[in-house]
């Protein structure tokens, strides 16, 4: 991807990402890279993937995530969906019987799903990552009621749904632009999850791994996840999505992405988030603490593995859009280019908007476009910034 100019000047900023996508050429700089991450603990014991039960008190209300001061508001599609009636319920009300392959084994089997794993918080080590198997139906959602963790175990990648995938099953002659699975991510942890080493569809993705179909998060909370550290364009500790069915957006709503020191995710390339040619919005969340560390951009310089830009957000492709409202982008870094947010659109189609946002102290060791602290974009004009601020 070619990039001609640096985006025109803005001093007051609103956060509305309209797409993300493309990598900085002729820029140079480099810089440091970043922690690695630790473990987390686990229950193992029998697998139980059990249909709904009927009776019960009412479920403490989740955890909350996200940035408490968003005030953005939230379309019905974006919503959390309801799991008053699950499909299938992992556990029995015990943390031992909420097991690595029972989770596997629900997702494996699809439709709603929730945790009955006691009252206190419980932590699921995984021993294999969770595959969607696309002939399972149009909807799933997996729902931790504020209380779950899914670990990687610093060692995996947690969940993982591609509608390409001969091994998950084809369902369409279309698999890149298909409606379904729609997944749901819902009240639920996501740490130490671990794709590096994972080159299937370019690699990334630490914790989550999306190709096809259409996919949202709403009040979940990313901690410590890792993919590769070097490579031109992979990315996404967090998340990795490649196509969304007629571009919708992904939308990320109200969760946290890192949140203090030691927590962030870390990544060559957007140690939050990372696409290819999709849709970003991003509403009333947190994304703190993560990096960027590969170096020598994207084409990687001559004698450079390549990578270090976007230490939240890398995004790449053509036609795509990036909206961020009411979210904080903070303490992010980049070895390259956007500390908080790297995005260029390759055909200049791309568009970027930021409102009622904040994003401050996000470093770009190497370029960033000027007038947008944090900020290195290439689209179809400058971000919109609307009663937003961004700051060094």
């Amino acid at each position: 991807m070619r990039r001609r100019a640096l985006a025109a000047a803005l001093t007051t900023v609103v956060l509305a990402l309209a797409g993300c996508g493309g990598s900085p050429r002729n820029v140079a700089a480099p810089a440091s890279p970043s922690p690695s991450s630790p473990v987390a603990a686990a229950s193992s014991v029998p697998a139980t993937s059990s249909a709904p039960s009927s009776t019960s008190a009412a479920p403490p209300p989740p955890q909350a995530n996200g940035n408490p001061n968003g005030r953005a508001t939230v379309p019905a599609e974006a919503r959390a969906a309801d799991t008053s009636i699950p499909t299938r319920v992992i556990g029995n009300g015990t943390p031992a019987s909420c097991t690595s392959e029972a989770v596997v084994s629900a997702v494996g089997a699809g439709g709603v799903i929730t945790f009955n794993c006691g009252p206190q918080p419980v932590t699921i080590t995984m021993k294999a990552t969770a595959k969607i198997k696309n002939v399972q139906g149009a909807k799933i959602v997996l729902d931790g009621g504020g209380k779950v963790t899914l670990s990687g175990e610093g060692k995996r990648r947690i969940l993982y749904m591609n509608t390409c995938d001969k091994n998950q099953g084809w369902t369409t002659s279309h698999c890149q632009d298909q409606d379904h699975p729609s997944l749901t991510v819902q009240n639920l942890t996501f740490a130490d999850g671990n794709s590096t080493g994972d080159t299937t569809e370019g690699g990334g993705g630490g914790a989550i791994f999306v190709r096809g179909g259409r996919f949202k998060v709403v009040n979940a909370r990313f901690v410590r996840n890792r993919c590769d550290q070097t490579g031109p364009d992979l990315g996404g500790a967090a998340i990795r999505v490649l196509s969304q069915y007629h571009n919708q957006p992904v939308y990320i709503v109200s969760s946290t992405f890192g949140g203090a020191a030691g927590q962030g995710g870390v990544c060559a390339n957007g140690g939050a988030l990372s696409s290819i040619g999709v849709s970003w919005v991003v509403l009333n969340s947190v994304l703190s603490y993560n990096s960027a560390v590969g170096k020598g951009a994207n084409p990687a310089r001559p004698g450079t593995p390549g990578g270090g830009s976007g230490g939240a957000i890398y995004c790449d492709g053509n036609q795509f859009t990036v909206r961020l409202a009411g979210t904080l982008v903070e303490q992010n870094k980049a070895n390259e280019g956007g500390g908080a947010v790297f995005f260029v659109s390759n055909d200049r189609s791309g568009t970027m908007s930021i409102e009622s946002s904040t994003l401050r102290k996000n470093p770009s060791a190497g370029f960033e476009t000027q007038g947008f602290p944090g900020i290195y974009f290439l689209g179809a004009r400058p971000p919109s910034v609307s009663s937003s601020t961004l700051t060094r």
